[in-house]
């Protein structure tokens, strides 16, 4: 049985132009999934309009919600630090998640993090894909499964292939690294630590490719179904 579509996509709000102002308009009027309904605001990508260099999350966080932009909260902070140690700056990339909008559960007075689902991300994948088409990088990051396997494909496993640099019809090449606000989630120190600098080594690995230093890593195979296996 094949995978059941989402019963309405974002497809039907895209613009005429698909340039990044246009589509960010756009947006903020779009209700293709249910999520438009709990969160505050579309919370849509940022970064220079021709950049090299993609990052795609997973979904705005509860200070992203507030603030209407991406990556500002915790993990946001640390993904900060981790560029910044590997030699990325973050104000030459473009950042945003597959999903726009926040999907939450209420814990007392707290809005906590609830992963979206595979139709809510099939909603919302016309936004990504023609955010990546206007922007036109050299390569694209997928932070975290939820990204990844909407980019590359619903059998990829961060856990296993995290790092490798693969061919996809969306850029050059594209790769995926975890997302960093699971770094926040591990109580170990220690652990926390090693892990923090697995993570800046591969975005160390993704700014020598990006300034020629590396050769040994060609894109080891196609990018799958851009997001259409999930």
């Amino acid at each position: 049985m094949p995978p059941r579509a989402p019963p309405d996509t974002a497809a039907r709000f895209l613009p005429p132009a698909r340039t990044i102002p246009a589509l960010r308009e756009a947006a903020a009027g779009c209700t293709a999934c249910p999520l438009h309904e709990t969160g505050t605001r579309t919370v849509f990508g940022e970064g220079p309009e021709r950049a090299r260099l993609v990052l795609v999350g997973e979904q705005p966080g509860d200070r992203e919600d507030a603030q209407g932009r991406p990556f500002v909260g915790p993990a946001g902070q640390l993904m900060d630090l981790a560029l910044n140690a590997a030699g990325i700056d973050r104000t030459g990339i473009y950042v945003t998640n597959a999903v726009k909008h926040f999907k939450w559960v209420q814990r007392g007075h707290r809005r906590l993090h609830e992963k979206p689902g595979r139709l809510e991300i099939l909603a919302c994948l016309p936004w990504l894909e023609n955010e990546i088409a206007a922007i036109a990088p050299e390569g694209i990051v997928c932070l975290g499964a939820t990204a990844a396997q909407a980019l590359i494909g619903r059998t990829f496993k961060v856990t296993e292939e995290r790092g490798q640099f693969l061919r996809t019809p969306l850029a050059g090449w594209i790769t995926a690294t975890v997302h960093p606000s699971s770094l926040l989630r591990i109580e170990d120190r220690e652990t926390q630590r090693a892990a923090y600098e697995r993570f800046v080594d591969d975005l160390a690995r993704i700014a020598d490719r990006l300034a020629g230093r590396s050769r040994s890593d060609e894109p080891a195979r196609m990018g799958m179904g851009q997001g259409r296996l999930l």
